[in-house]
């Protein structure tokens, strides 16, 4: 498991130098001095604000968290899923994927549930971010006039048709596993177990976690909710970003609408998917050929924004979530430990 561990870190790594390495051969005239000036002369009132909306942001996840928990235990205290929701995000933060499963495992062991009924959980929960974005984003390629100015709108249209025919086909396979689930795991497991056993496991574990996840959307009226929390979530975000880009005064930044702003959240979502713990790389790597190759923002600011974008948005939860870890004695990395051994035996042929 250690030598897997490495070699993916190492591939990532490598990855990021990459791109880190063609992006220095581009700006061979980066110019450190303006940046510097750029950065320095940032309006520090859009930033607060910035923080204040990612705050408000987490507490609707534990919001949306308390719906999720209405079919497993009714008296839920939503002040009270706060906490592991900051801790939790603060361990992707700076653990980044083995830090992933201590929000739900914090909040099955304060709520005295399973923790694989918190993956369910944790699963769909992912589904309904993606579900969100893409409402907001199709919505701003199609509605705002804004962006049919762009040299790339064609492309970003037709981005647009495959986002909606990817949610509509992830929403028909999620109906399908809402009504199939045990048996659709069973054939998945017999199929694939063929090949490989322990694969084949997994897969059926994903597919029942899923079903399990599916079932705690109790009603109608709890799907509406929890759609409608999730588009303000992603909506708060995406005014973080806004107000990160109008601290600058170049008018390339500080003239972005939400609409131009969802798809610079887009491309950073891209990016994250290669990333090192506390360091990133990937997101900001995107963000910033964005901002400069989509929207003509001088490189030096482009760079400026590209990082302070990351640090608003995913890693200034850090401090409070430190600041309650240490609180209650919790430590991120025993977390991270406990957290993904309880998830491997939830996930094993024995208790399946």
């Amino acid at each position: 498991m250690q030598n897997k561990r490495t070699l993916i870190t190492a591939v990532v790594v490598a990855l990021l130098a990459i791109l880190i390495y063609s992006q220095v051969r581009e700006w061979r005239d980066f110019d450190w001095a303006t940046f510097w000036a750029q950065t320095h002369h940032i309006r520090g009132i859009h930033i607060l604000h910035a923080i204040a909306l990612i705050y408000i942001h987490y507490g609707l996840r534990a919001l949306r968290w308390k719906i999720f928990l209405k079919p497993l235990k009714k008296e839920t205290s939503w002040l009270g899923l706060i906490p592991p929701t900051l801790i939790g995000f603060t361990g992707l933060a700076l653990l980044g994927r083995p830090g992933e499963f201590i929000r739900p495992y914090l909040i099955a062991r304060r709520e005295g549930l399973s923790l694989s009924s918190q993956i369910a959980v944790w699963t769909v929960e992912r589904i309904f971010d993606l579900g969100a974005f893409t409402s907001l984003m199709v919505a701003a390629i199609f509605v705002s006039k804004g962006l049919r100015e762009l040299s790339f709108y064609a492309k970003f249209r037709d981005a647009g048709f495959v986002l909606m025919a990817g949610v509509a086909g992830l929403a028909l396979v999620l109906v399908v596993i809402a009504k199939n689930g045990e048996r659709l795991a069973k054939w998945a497991e017999a199929r694939i177990g063929v090949i490989r056993a322990e694969f084949g496991h997994k897969v059926a574990a994903k597919i029942r976690e899923f079903g399990l996840g599916l079932n705690t959307i109790e009603s109608p009226w709890a799907l509406a909710q929890l759609s409608a929390v999730s588009v303000a979530m992603w909506y708060l975000i995406a005014l973080a970003y806004r107000e990160v880009t109008h601290a600058y005064s170049i008018p390339a930044l500080h003239h972005l609408t939400i609409s131009k702003v969802l798809l610079l959240m887009g491309s950073s979502m891209v990016g994250s998917m290669v990333q090192l713990p506390a360091v990133g790389g990937g997101s900001q790597v995107a963000t910033i050929s964005a901002l400069s190759g989509i929207f003509a923002v001088p490189k030096e600011s482009a760079v400026s924004c590209g990082m302070l974008l990351w640090l608003v948005t995913f890693m200034s939860v850090a401090p409070l979530g430190l600041a309650l870890a240490h609180r209650a004695r919790l430590s991120l990395r025993q977390l991270s430990k406990e957290s993904a051994k309880a998830e491997a035996e939830s996930a094993s042929p024995a208790t399946i």
